[in-house]
């Protein structure tokens, strides 16, 4: 019973002291892309989210090495976390989806969805949506680490080195992501999506405790043996994804940021009918959604790497990104085609593939 209880309290901790962190950590200013529908004016944002990274790993080693018990303690209380998780989501969602106006839509539509577009809090110091994909993927990052350490603990020397190949490639995925802060202020999620239960539960719920779902299937399992060439291909999967992924971002990026200037040599080709612009060479050449493809194989990567290919739990992590982000592929081209008009058509026929070059 103490266990249930400290498990379930355990990520409003970790939520809390992350959020502490946020707020006292230096951090920079920065200008974004989406303009504040009140004043008419971009955005700003307080960016530190690799800065609490560090400090939060160094909480939990330190935390480990007073008690080593602790260094396993996500793992440990996993469900009952999860549970502490999936209910701090839903009250965010409905404090953020009750705060805000009617929008003249359904309750059900707010409550998914959301009402705000970008809310920010503490004059601006904590905006929600920057601040919801910071603790997920922190939260993620501790996840990971306490899953390997607990296959450590239990096998020692006899230990998969596929499930330390997994975390550190989530590491990966966390640290370059909050490296890269700056850039996701230029995508989808910024400029097309409100702030509800689909964001805020998945963020403070589904996001860090689902991605580690095959750490989570296979840590307390034995080594399955060693394919050193089948782990090399693996991480080769999981960095042609990130290549992808990364790479279309930062051109983009540079692009909206820096226009005219090239990217890894790569100078921008554009269509244009005077008003609007479109990026038509490069990553954005290959597919209109070539990132969908990179986040992926980035799963696909990070699974494969446990070592259990035919147990199906690790599986539903890429599938999830192939049912979230097909859909999402379908409803971008149709915004765009609205916004965009006969110059999105003429994009389409010069880029012809949605996600996978010359397949889809």
């Amino acid at each position: 019973m103490t266990n249930a209880i400290a498990g379930f309290m355990t990520p409003l901790g970790i939520y809390l002291i992350i959020t502490l962190l946020h707020l006292i950590v230096p951090a920079r200013k920065v200008t974004g892309y989406v303009t504040d529908e009140k004043t008419g004016e971009k955005m700003k944002y307080y960016l530190n989210g690799r800065r609490v990274l560090i400090i939060s790993i160094l909480l939990w080693a330190g935390a480990g090495l007073l008690k080593s018990e602790l260094f396993s303690w996500l793992y440990t209380v996993r469900f009952y976390s999860l549970a502490g998780a999936l209910t701090i989501g839903i009250i965010f969602s409905l404090y953020i989806v009750l705060s805000a106006p009617f929008s003249g839509k359904s309750f059900f539509a707010d409550f998914y969805f959301g009402r705000l577009k970008n809310p920010q809090f503490f004059k601006g110091r904590i905006d929600a949506k920057m601040w919801l994909y910071m603790v997920g993927a922190i939260m993620l990052e501790l996840n990971a680490l306490s899953s390997a350490a607990y296959h450590y603990m239990k096998y020692g020397s006899q230990s998969s080195p596929g499930i330390f190949i997994s975390a550190a490639l989530i590491s990966w995925f966390v640290f370059e992501y909050l490296t890269f802060e700056e850039v996701h202020l230029y995508t989808y999620d910024f400029f097309a999506e409100r702030t509800g239960f689909k964001l805020g539960w998945g963020c403070l719920a589904f996001y860090p405790f689902f991605y580690p779902i095959a750490l989570w299937a296979t840590a307390a399992l034995p080594a399955p043996g060693t394919n050193t060439l089948l782990s090399i291909l693996y991480i080769l999967i999981f960095f042609g994804g990130w290549t992808l992924a990364r790479g279309a971002n930062m051109q983009k990026f540079y692009f909206k940021t820096r226009p005219g200037k090239s990217f890894l040599g790569i100078k921008p080709e554009t269509l244009s009918d005077g008003e609007k612009t479109l990026l038509v060479n490069g990553y954005w050449g290959l597919s209109r959604h070539i990132n969908y493809l990179g986040e992926i194989l980035m799963a696909a990567g990070i699974i494969l790497s446990v070592g259990y290919p035919a147990n199906p739990l690790p599986w539903l992590y890429p599938l999830y990104y192939v049912a979230l982000l097909f859909p999402r592929q379908m409803a971008d081209d149709r915004r765009c085609s609205q916004k965009y008009g006969p110059l999105w058509d003429e994009y389409e026929s010069r880029v012809k593939y949605r996600i996978i070059p010359f397949l889809y």
